[in-house]
């Protein structure tokens, strides 16, 4: 039985947490973009600062991987040290809301881009003219 228990295991992921830059104002941001956090399967907990403007987000690894969290925070309109929200996105949210967009360096060197463009999803692409592939 414990043989059984162990491929499981293997297949299940591991749990993992990261955290990164969230751009946001208040509650409201706050609320909207753990949301979205936790709107991604395999997403266990999300706690955004809005202090600190840092996102801390457990999830399993076999379910999901951080990329798709910075994809699901940017798609309800906040920029993340990945993904820049789109235009239409960011004029969706209220005005207390309304941050200081970020320039999204980090898209131009995603994991995901680094080298091979193998693993990249290339959702990125179009919210950033620097990046290409």
């Amino acid at each position: 039985m414990l043989m059984g228990l162990g491929s499981f295991a293997l297949f299940a992921g591991s749990p993992a947490t990261e955290k990164f830059k969230v751009a946001g104002n208040c509650g409201m941001c706050e609320a909207r973009i753990e949301k979205a956090a936790k709107s991604v399967e395999g997403v266990s907990a999300a706690d955004w600062d809005k202090e600190t403007k840092m996102i801390e987000v457990s999830f399993d690894t076999g379910k999901t991987d951080i990329h798709k969290v910075h994809m699901a925070i940017a798609k309800a309109g906040h920029d993340t040290e990945m993904h820049k929200a789109s235009d239409e996105a960011y004029e969706k949210l209220p005005g207390c809301c309304k941050y200081n967009r970020m320039e999204n360096q980090a898209a131009a060197t995603a994991p995901c881009c680094e080298g091979s463009p193998k693993g990249c999803s290339g959702s990125h692409k179009s919210t950033t003219a620097s990046h290409s592939h």
